[in-house]
């Protein structure tokens, strides 16, 4: 909330991610920035990897946008796909693109 009180709306992703890896530096909240998490088939890990914005505490998959007409479907998928490959169970997406913050959610 108060990278959103700060900046408000109009600004690229990059921009929001960096203010809030500042507050969770002052705030000594835990994190990694766009950490790689692989998908494995059986035991054989793919070439594909995905990478979230923030990974919180070890257990929580945080997605930042920008997306003045955004819907949460899209993202929504993205960040199962992240949880699924983290072995997470919650994730949030938070959208910085409106007039009015924005942000789902999801527990699997």
């Amino acid at each position: 909330m108060e990278v959103w009180r700060t900046l408000g709306y109009g600004f690229s992703e990059v921009v929001y991610k960096d203010a809030m890896e500042l507050e969770f530096i002052e705030h000594n909240i835990p994190y990694l920035r766009e950490e790689d998490l692989f998908v494995f088939y059986k035991t054989n890990k793919l070439k594909h990897r995905f990478r979230s914005d923030f990974t919180m505490y070890n257990k929580i998959i945080v997605e930042v946008k920008a997306n003045e007409v955004a819907t949460f479907s899209g993202h929504f998928e993205q960040t199962i796909n992240y949880l699924r490959a983290s072995d997470f169970r919650l994730g949030v997406i938070v959208n910085f693109g409106k007039k009015r913050l924005e942000y789902k959610r999801i527990i699997v």
